[in-house]
Parts: structure tokens; C-alpha cells; sequence
């Protein structure tokens, strides 16, 4: 067995790195596209998973490479090391609404217990020079993996048979941000409400902050936890990638100190890209601010997507992101924060970050 510092720096590695997949090696998940860290899938190994992108140009280079093996499948370094590592199997995938659609095209297996979907694959920014560089949230509808708007009964439908066949135990609801004043909070409520009322299952959603706060609490009695993403605390950083965002950091401040009197302390969460041109120093300070508040400091490296404006980037070097968890973790120790605490969403999954895995 792994020793548990090997496996959290392997996770690491993966993440930053990537796996090439061997041609025999069918059953590996690779999801093209979204609103989030995509073109890759699940890994799951010595007790934690990992979001490993198999997809993005620089996974060629990578030292990694999955292989199978008496039909088990093992990770294997380009020093001839090797680890078994396992992959979700979506039972629910190829399973079908009685209109037809695919339940895959609806919601999506994330980590190993995780649904995910987002509800509203359009984002009013996607057009225009204030769309988010890194994000592809409308890749995967281009290319027809997906709808466009999530019908409430549907994704219930899903979660009840993802909940039996796959044990999920919680859900991930995302939006793309729509033109109305409500920001698209008022689909997310009624998605989760149905949700809730089929499977009682602990629900986040995540959302642009709409201009009157109150409409957050629409997601009250449905929503367990939520997260609103500022992605970087670089403000010129972010007035470059995430034009939209920049724009509205005060308001987004104002948001989580609204949604953690209301949610709770460490039942608020905001994504933080590492490798987006920013210093430590911001990526540090911007943890602590958000962990003293009560807000969980979910800290990934870029992730550069096929088809997103960030494509040909490069993530962050993972001696930089090993540096950046630890000093993180103890700001979360020292604050009385952790992904344990957690009821629902991105960081109770934590596949997509290696920091759940240097907490103490």
C-alpha cells in the first residue's frame, strides 16, 4: 500500500500532468467538454480520486500511461513504477427518459459518488469579449453530448437511478449564466427542488451572484451548499480571462458573506485556478480571506480544455501546486475548515483538487 504522502503527490502529478491512455484501454472516461475541468475522467486509486485530463495536447508528454492487465488496469511511470487504478462505471449511462434522450446527455457520474449536471448548458457571457478564457460550456453542446436546458423531472429521474445503481450520495447542479435578472438561479432551484423531493439526496449549486442578493434564497430549502467562483484574487489576471468576473468582484465578496450567513460556514466554496499568470502570494492571501470567512478555497490547476480560449496553455508545475496545498491546508486547519465538513458538491467529491488530500 501507497504511503498516503505518495499518493497525494501522485495525485498531484496526474492532475498537472495528465495520463496518456494505451489503445486497448477502452474503458477509461473522457469527457470532452463543459463548464468545468473536462477533457478527461475519474481516476481511482489509494483511497482518493482524481479528475486526470487524457484529452488536452500536453497529456502526450506526460510520464504517465494507463495500461491494462489480466483485466485490471494499472498506472504506470516512465520510471517502470505502477499503481492499480480503477474507473466509475455509470450504470445509469445507457439508460434512457421515456422521450428518449440518454441519461448521460442529462447528468454525468463525477468522482465516484458524485451527479453532475449543468442545467443550463448556454452562457449569456459566450459571445462576447467578457467570456471566461478557460471554461467550454458550450463545446459539449456544439457537439451534441449534451441539451441545452434540463428539464426538473428529468434530472430527477437520472438522480433516482444514478442514487440505485451507482450509490450516488450527492449532486452538483451548475448553470451557464442566462440574461434574466435571476442569473439562472431560478432554473437551479427548480431542478433541485425536484431532485430533493425524489431522492432527499444533499444538493450544491453553483451560479453567477445575481444583482439582488434575496434571489439566493430561492435555493434555500432545496440546496444544501453552494458555490460562487472568482477564480482568481489577480484582479488584472482576472480582468484578462474572466472579464465578466472582475467586474463584479466586490459583488462576489458581497455574495459569500451573504450565502455563508445563510448556508453556513464551510457549506460555501469558490473555485481558485492556479496557472492563470497570478503569484503564490494571491492564490494564498485570496485562501486565507475566503477560509476566514467561512468559505472553502477549492485550489485547481488550469485545466486547458480543448475548444476553450486556453486550449494550448500549459498547468501549473506540480512542485508549485505541492508548495501552494500545503501552506493551504494549514490556513484550513488553523480556520477550522475541511472538505469533510462539507455536505454536498465539488468539494465533497475533491477530484478535481489535491487539496482535501493535505488536510491533516
Amino acid at each position: 500500500m501507497a504511503h498516503k504522502k505518495d499518493i497525494r503527490e501522485l495525485k498531484v502529478e496526474l492532475l498537472c500532468r495528465g495520463a496518456r491512455i494505451a489503445k486497448n484501454n477502452v474503458n477509461a472516461p473522457r469527457r470532452k467538454a463543459g463548464a468545468g475541468p473536462a477533457a478527461g475522467g475519474a481516476f481511482i486509486f489509494g483511497g482518493t480520486v482524481a479528475n486526470v485530463p487524457t484529452m488536452s495536447w500536453f497529456v502526450s508528454r506526460s510520464p504517465f500511461i494507463v495500461e491494462e492487465a489480466c483485466g485490471k488496469y494499472f498506472l504506470t511511470t516512465s520510471s517502470g513504477h505502477s499503481i492499480e487504478v480503477k474507473f466509475p462505471d455509470p450504470k445509469f449511462y445507457d439508460m434512457r427518459t421515456a422521450d428518449g434522450i440518454p441519461y448521460k446527455k442529462i447528468a454525468l457520474l463525477h468522482g465516484v459518488n458524485c451527479l453532475a449536471t449543468t442545467t443550463i448548458q448556454t452562457c449569456v457571457y459566450w459571445h462576447t469579449h467578457k467570456r471566461c478564457k478557460f471554461c467550454a460550456i458550450e463545446i459539449s453542446l456544439q457537439e451534441n453530448t449534451t441539451i441545452a436546458k434540463k428539464k426538473p423531472e428529468d434530472v430527477a429521474e437520472v438522480a433516482i437511478a444514478a442514487m440505485k445503481l451507482n450509490g450516488v450520495r450527492h449532486v452538483t447542479l451548475t448553470t451557464g449564466t442566462t440574461a434574466t435578472s435571476d442569473k439562472g438561479i431560478y432554473h437551479l432551484s427548480a431542478v433541485a427542488n425536484a431532485i430533493k423531493n425524489a431522492t432527499n439526496l444533499p444538493i450544491h449549486a453553483q451560479f453567477e451572484p445575481p444583482k439582488d442578493l434575496n434571489i439566493i434564497g430561492k435555493l434555500y430549502d432545496a440546496v444544501d451548499t453552494v458555490g460562487i467562483h472568482v477564480e482568481s484574487f489577480d484582479r488584472d489576471v482576472l480582468s484578462d480571462v474572466a472579464p465578466c468576473k472582475a467586474e463584479m468582484f466586490e459583488h462576489i465578496i458581497d455574495a459569500w458573506r451573504y450565502s455563508v450567513d445563510m448556508f453556513g460556514e464551510n457549506q460555501v466554496s469558490s473555485y481558485v485556478i492556479v496557472g492563470l499568470g497570478e503569484s503564490d502570494k494571491s492564490v494564498i492571501e485570496g485562501s486565507k480571506f475566503l477560509a476566514e470567512m467561512g468559505v472553502y478555497p477549492y485550489v485547481v490547476p488550469l485545466r486547458p480544455i480543448p475548444g476553450s480560449q486556453m486550449e494550448h496553455e500549459m498547468p501549473p508545475n506540480p512542485e508549485r501546486m505541492k508548495r501552494l496545498y500545503a501552506e493551504i491546508a494549514e490556513i484550513l486547519h488553523e480556520t477550522g475548515m475541511s472538505w469533510r465538513k462539507c455536505r454536498a458538491g465539488c468539494v465533497k467529491c475533491r477530484a478535481c483538487s489535491a487539496l482535501p488530500d493535505f488536510e491533516r
